[in-house]
């Protein structure tokens, strides 16, 4: 086939991982389009959700600041959070300018796109879903916690996390995107409140066991404390498996260098390790296995290195068309 048509990359994710990945993946010749988890309830995002009955907005900015082609003052505007002894104090106004917008639209994804137009994001922005939702966590000894900022809080193993209302449907192009990509990208972040939200609505698990396209796991680095305690970059890969059933996952990609001590110190004061991979173990999971050195070495905090993930990312979606 040939490779004139640009290549279709579907990133699914939120939290602080997925805008890392999708800054070094605009700058590609690709078709892109996202899909955001509206979960979160933490901080602004989850202020303006008990006042107004919308979709998580805090994620989705992350993402259109991270894919617009404006000027950095403008995209700092856009991600300003007031520190005033008022109404306004800890709100992003990007998070306010999306509930503006849905008050002008009427309907959530709408007004994403409006946004998303104003500040020319490459790509596709789509809310898994078009309503507010409400992440749970059952945990191992059968406690159910609700809300995404309160599961990591308990500081005990997750069984399984859920949605409700139930029967929750994504958006249509969501599963369309799913369906046309030539690769899917799990993005990194919170495995449990930021990646699975997106992936355990029935009609996507269909769509990502239907679909051709190749999908690819960015594993996260470190380990997060109330969520990942201890996980091995397998143990990641089988609570996706579990939730959305096995052999969905086809690469996984892993850091394979040393973290500088100091940073590693650094992290442990918040009960934070690397993620460690047997290569076996991702194996018997049924993976390609891509081992690199993923990280940003110019940062003091760990964060995957956005060109070096996007530059494998688009090869293997390159290599897909081919």
């Amino acid at each position: 086939m040939s490779c004139s048509i640009e290549p279709k990359i579907v990133v699914l994710g939120g939290g602080t991982g997925m805008p890392v990945l999708l800054r070094g993946l605009k700058k590609y010749p690709i078709e892109l389009s996202t899909i955001v988890t509206v979960a979160d309830d933490g901080g602004s995002t989850g202020r303006l959700r008990k006042d107004i009955e919308i979709p998580a907005p805090g994620d989705i900015r992350n993402v259109i600041a991270a894919l617009s082609n404006v000027d950095a003052e403008l995209k700092e505007l856009f991600q300003h959070r007031f520190q005033v002894s008022n109404g306004l104090s800890g709100h992003s106004l990007g998070n306010l300018v999306l509930v503006a917008m849905n008050a002008l639209t009427g309907d959530f994804y709408s007004a994403v796109k409006k946004v998303s137009d104003l500040f020319q994001v490459k790509g596709n922005i789509y809310p898994i879903v078009n309503e507010s939702v409400t992440l749970h966590a059952e945990m191992d000894d059968g406690m159910i916690v609700s809300g995404e900022s309160n599961i990591p809080m308990k500081n005990k193993k997750i069984k399984r996390v859920f949605l409700t209302p139930n029967n929750l449907e994504p958006m249509p192009k969501v599963v369309q995107a799913i369906l046309e990509a030539d690769i899917i990208v799990i993005s990194p972040g919170s495995l449990y409140t930021s990646i699975l939200p997106n992936l355990i609505i029935a009609d996507v698990v269909k769509a990502l066991n239907d679909t051709k396209a190749k999908v690819v796991y960015v594993c996260n680095v470190m380990t997060q404390d109330g969520e990942t305690n201890n996980y091995h970059a397998s143990d990641h890969v089988q609570a996706i498996y579990n939730h959305i059933g096995p052999n969905t996952i086809d690469s996984i990609i892993v850091h394979n260098q040393p973290i500088p001590e100091a940073t590693l110190q650094l992290y442990a004061r918040q009960h934070s390790a690397p993620v460690i991979y047997q290569k076996e173990n991702l194996l018997q999971l049924g993976l390609q296995v891509m081992e690199e050195d993923i990280i940003d070495h110019s940062q003091t905090v760990i964060r995957h290195n956005t060109n070096k993930i996007a530059k494998l990312l688009y090869d293997l979606a390159i290599n897909k068309k081919r």
